[in-house]
């Protein structure tokens, strides 16, 4: 009887190692799917700052593209009048805004404020001039001079 009984002890030992190793993994997968859930809620909301700086970062790339596209006709534009010898001693400043170019300054002679609005409106990029040009009162409207007889 003593064989019996030592078997099973040892069998109900075993069960019972079974039985609590078993409790113990339940407790460990149960903490793991809670730790799972709690990563996929951190991973979510990670995610989702992500998108926003995605679109944050898109709206400044358009806002930014815009202004430097902006800037390029002003540039261009700028550097054409600049460097024509007619215009090359006028202070000119150039605005650009979504292709109309708006041109403001002083310049010596009519034939010089129309060869700068020629110039603007013949950059790539422009599609309208807005002309704000002065020329001075004695070469805008030279009034014909009196002849002796």
């Amino acid at each position: 009887m003593r064989k019996s009984t030592g078997l099973a002890a040892v069998t109900a030992l075993a069960l019972g190692l079974t039985y609590w190793g078993g409790i113990g993994r339940a407790q460990q997968e149960g903490a793991a799917e809670k730790a799972g859930e709690k990563l996929d809620g951190v991973g979510q909301k990670i995610k989702k700052g992500f998108e926003k700086a995605e679109d944050a970062v898109r709206d400044s790339i358009h806002k930014t593209r815009e202004s430097v596209h902006g800037m390029g006709i002003a540039a261009r534009v700028y550097g054409r009048l600049h460097w024509d010898k007619a215009l090359n001693s006028s202070a000119l400043t150039v605005r650009a805004e979504q292709g109309a170019v708006v041109l403001r300054g002083a310049v010596p002679t009519v034939v010089a404020k129309a060869k700068a609005v020629a110039l603007a409106a013949d950059t790539v990029g422009v599609n309208k001039v807005i002309d704000e040009l002065t020329v001075p009162a004695s070469e805008a409207d030279p009034s014909p001079t009196p002849t002796k007889p």
